[in-house]
């Protein structure tokens, strides 16, 4: 019933018996041991189809919170929720200077976020179940090899306080969970979350689980080898060092006409210029997007996924989808391919996803009192 009312939102009984098949004296004990221990609460009443009002529940304060952060490469977001998602605190950092790799300066910023979300913590929040944050890494477990993934570099300067369970995770695989949840891949058994920005990455969901690979390495495509061409080596990684915006923009400029106007400043710039039509963003834009649309046919001839869901600064843009799909699907498989529906709020609405999974466990495996 708990879980119900975590997943659905605020219900009535009635809902609830008839979405779990329980008996009205089943429900009326299970509603009346969760409110003794404050995991739901009444908040009002619903008008039934028969005339009749029937109390409405919602999750509690007494079931706690979550904090969910998205320790990205160009801005630390932070989420406070109830476990039934309700918003409670934000904020959104943006850091000084990108940053390809897991660092210590991410974790400062890290830092410094949560203290400043823990000053803002109100009583009627209840007791903090779980942390959970998104890393630009690889993540792996315990006994596991941890040092080249750099996640333990989150540790620099973030301590976590003991108590709440600690959640990690791959900032990709939350944007993938994220979309399954929430996004265009809603319910989708398969799919593939590509993201195109000043890095590459991918979430794989095949039969409804992410994949994450021996290594934490599923997904990785920024690792992949590039270019494979006569009189050329394929260098590891170069893949991402050839379709992140640092390169975009150096080929820009590169390739950008003498004449007046000057080359765009940065990405942003440049689409907001093709938007506008100007000939040689929108020039520059176009070929970007044919090569997105060859790594995404490389992707989908691996895995098959069905569906490819774009995110990103770049992946969402609007002026890409369309040569991306038609690139695609004449280089591989017949696949789908959508501009995520969460845009920057996928990582973190994915990691809150995973924390608030991690704090059910904790809720419901304590002992009542």
């Amino acid at each position: 019933m708990f879980r119900s009312l975590v997943a659905g939102g605020p219900s009535t009984r009635p809902q609830i018996g008839e979405q779990l098949a329980l008996s009205r004296p089943t429900m009326s004990a299970s509603i009346g041991e969760l409110e003794r221990l404050g995991y739901v609460e009444k908040i009002g009443e619903s008008q039934g189809s028969l005339g009749r009002k029937a109390a409405l529940y919602r999750v509690g304060a007494g079931a706690g919170h979550v904090v969910a952060i998205d320790a990205g490469s160009t801005h630390v977001r932070l989420r406070v929720a109830t476990l039934d998602h309700r918003l409670l605190h934000s904020r959104t950092y943006r850091l000084p200077t990108s940053h390809r790799l897991m660092n210590e300066e991410i974790s400062r910023a890290v830092a410094e976020e949560f203290a400043a979300a823990a000053t803002e913590t109100e009583a009627g929040w209840g007791p903090l179940r779980a942390i959970g944050i998104a890393l630009p890494s690889r993540v792996v477990g315990d006994g596991a090899e941890r040092a080249s993934t750099r996640q333990d570099e989150l540790f620099t300067h973030f301590a976590p306080p003991a108590g709440p369970k600690l959640v990690l995770e791959n900032n990709v695989n939350c944007a993938a969970v994220a979309e399954n949840v929430y996004g265009v891949a809603q319910g989708r058994q398969d799919f593939a979350y590509i993201q195109i920005g000043l890095k590459l990455g991918m979430g794989l969901m095949l039969g409804g689980r992410l994949i994450r690979g021996r290594n934490g390495a599923a997904g990785e495509i920024g690792h992949l080898a590039y270019p494979f061409a006569p009189g050329h080596t394929p260098v590891a990684g170069e893949a991402e060092t050839y379709l992140g915006t640092e390169a975009l923009m150096q080929r820009v400029r590169d390739a950008w006409p003498e004449a007046p106007p000057p080359p765009p400043e940065d990405a942003g710039d440049l689409f907001a210029r093709a938007e506008k039509d100007e000939v040689a963003a929108r020039e520059q834009v176009e070929r970007h997007a044919a090569d997105i649309g060859a790594l995404v046919a490389s992707c989908v001839a691996l895995v098959d996924p069905g569906l490819v869901v774009l995110g990103g600064g770049v992946g969402t843009s609007p002026l890409i989808l369309p040569i991306v799909r038609k690139v695609a699907n004449a280089l591989s498989y017949a696949v789908s391919v959508e501009t995520s529906s969460l845009g920057p709020d996928a990582t973190v609405l994915g990691i809150e996803k995973l924390a608030v999974d991690r704090a059910l466990d904790v809720v419901l495996a304590q002992p009542s009192p």
